[in-house]
């Protein structure tokens, strides 16, 4: 079966004041609507939270990006308002870049099929995406329904994804969606 993975559409990556906001995410979230639409309740979103043992190099992760150690009930971590209604399921949520492991086969299934969009592209995007593919996991990505730091990076993610087929595809979400219509 086929799923929609939406990575990480939160006020953190939203928000135009935020250190990690996305300046794409307004571009993407008409297409990630139009996806969750077309895959019918088979949709995941999932949030990152700042809740990772800081005596790990998440400790010096956050050094280096104070702002984002908050508590994780923080508003910035909140799914940004135009995400809250695209999925029948419960939000999966994360201390880790990468979201594919148990928490989300036990929903997709192990041997599923995933379109992932979201937020960021060069970041959380493509670690879940390298980790599911290494998993066996077939692995479509939404090229056009990703939002990434910058146009650069979105682009340098975009070209690495690309390197890894027929584990990982790369669509737009019109080819997406087009797919997914019966013949």
């Amino acid at each position: 079966m086929r799923w929609l993975v939406v990575i990480d559409p939160q006020n953190i990556f939203a928000a135009d004041d935020s250190e990690w906001g996305s300046p794409f995410f307004a571009d993407a979230m008409p297409r990630i609507r139009e996806l969750a639409a077309a895959f019918d309740g088979r949709v995941v979103v999932t949030r990152w939270l700042p809740t990772a043992d800081r005596s790990t190099s998440w400790g010096d992760y956050f050094t280096a990006w104070p702002f984002a150690d908050r508590p994780a009930d923080d508003p910035l971590f909140d799914l940004a308002p135009e995400a809250r209604s695209l999925s029948p399921h419960p939000t999966l949520d994360a201390p880790t870049f990468g979201k594919w492991g148990p928490e989300l086969t036990s929903i997709t299934g192990t041997d599923a099929e995933i379109v992932l969009a979201g937020i960021t592209t060069d970041c959380c995007v493509l670690s879940t995406a390298l980790a599911a593919a290494d998993a066996g996991a077939r692995v479509t990505i939404a090229t056009d329904a990703c939002a990434g730091s910058s146009a650069e990076n979105h682009a340098a993610a975009l070209h690495v994804l690309g390197l890894y087929p027929p584990q990982i595809t790369l669509a737009t979400t019109a080819d997406i969606v087009a797919a997914a219509l019966p013949h």
